[in-house]
């Protein structure tokens, strides 16, 4: 649904030229719920920016269900976002002179789609879709926050496209008002929709399919964000950049015992399946994407004790952070090492709880 080659983005202003974004590579399929997120400054408005034909790129390319976007003409692009992407912003941006019927109608009159006398009908059920119905001839300023912000996503959703982009949607809503939007872009994406939201709020992620992290006009690393939640985003992204990415193939060793350990290995793709053997037992254990292992055997100094393969039928994808790396990472940054210790004691205890 959407693919970003290499964007890069620059502004100048008096102080002179600087890059918001640098080189953005992100591929999104359909039927996804992913959440942006990042520090204020960090570039999300920007990348959204991208996405929607807002801003233009200063070099990369920008496809969205097929369409390189930034190939087209401004009228030609406002018209294929009419069609192609409903968005929803954090301010609802309803017209206030505008009855909600009338603001979710103005979509399809832009774009010239659905008879004339369809569009009223439409706009009536995609109001009494978010529960508005009742609410349908009244003007913004007689409705709730969060009735507003459900107006603007049946807005959004006025000409059935296949993406929908929103900003800070629950931002100013209430929690109950906040699941209730979050509920029903479930449903859509289960309908087909692809739903790219900026976030502020970690507890929205949890509901979400992926998690885009942004850092300084850079992505960071699913896999490293995945596996270490609690590093901060400039640790996440140090560790993007010296990564090293390798493949095994089904079966593969990894580890043996009794070798030394030399990298901090994160799962990014397919299983990993680790054999634990003491003097009485043997058992298995296996892990998944976004899991890692090395870390006891570099933090404490020693030799791998336990077999590490390639598991299943799909080759193995690995970031390896080399101990040159790793080791002074955490000799520098307490935090690092506590968050590392916990992520740890949190898997080794949900394992033995069977969770």
């Amino acid at each position: 649904m959407i693919e970003l080659h290499n964007v890069i983005k620059k502004f100048k202003n008096a102080a002179g030229e600087f890059t918001v974004l640098k080189g953005v590579n992100l591929t999104l399929g359909t039927g996804e719920f992913v959440a942006i997120v990042g520090k204020s400054g960090s570039g999300k408005s920007t990348l959204l920016n991208m996405i929607t034909g807002i801003d233009h790129p200063t070099s990369g390319e920008v496809i969205i269900n097929g369409t390189n976007i930034y190939t087209l003409t401004e009228s030609q692009r406002s018209l294929w976002r009419g069609r192609n992407l409903g968005i929803v912003f954090q301010f609802f941006q309803l017209l206030p002179m505008l009855s909600l019927l009338e603001n979710v109608m103005l979509p399809m009159d832009y774009a010239n789609l659905y008879e004339f006398d369809e569009r009223p009908k439409r706009a009536l059920r995609l109001l009494a879709m978010v529960g508005l119905e009742e609410q349908a001839y009244k003007l913004p300023i007689a409705v709730s926050t969060g009735q507003q912000q459900s107006a603007a996503i049946a807005r959004a959703l006025a000409t059935d496209p296949p993406l929908i982009v929103a900003d800070e949607p629950t931002g100013n809503l209430d929690s109950r008002s906040a699941e209730n939007i979050i509920n029903l872009f479930d449903q859509l994406t289960a309908e087909g929709k692809t739903i790219a939201m900026v976030t502020h709020d970690p507890s929205l992620t949890e509901r979400t399919s992926r998690t885009i992290v942004i850092s300084d006009g850079e992505l960071i690393d699913e896999t490293v964000a995945q596996a270490l939640p609690l590093l901060s985003h400039r640790q996440m992204l140090a560790i993007t950049k010296k990564a090293e990415r390798i493949r095994f193939q089904p079966g593969a060793m990894i580890l043996q015992p009794g070798q030394p350990v030399d990298y901090f290995y994160m799962i990014a793709q397919g299983h990993v399946e680790v054999n634990i053997q003491d003097k009485k037992t043997s058992k298995s254990v296996l892990l998944n994407p976004g899991e890692f292992f090395g870390d006891a055997e570099l933090i404490g100094g020693g030799r791998q004790v336990t077999s590490v393969h390639a598991s299943g039928e799909a080759p193995v994808e690995l970031l390896a952070l080399h101990h040159n790396e790793f080791l002074p990472m955490l000799a520098s940054s307490p935090l690092t090492q506590e968050a590392l210790v916990g992520i740890v004691q949190k898997r080794i205890e949900s394992r033995e709880t069977g969770a």
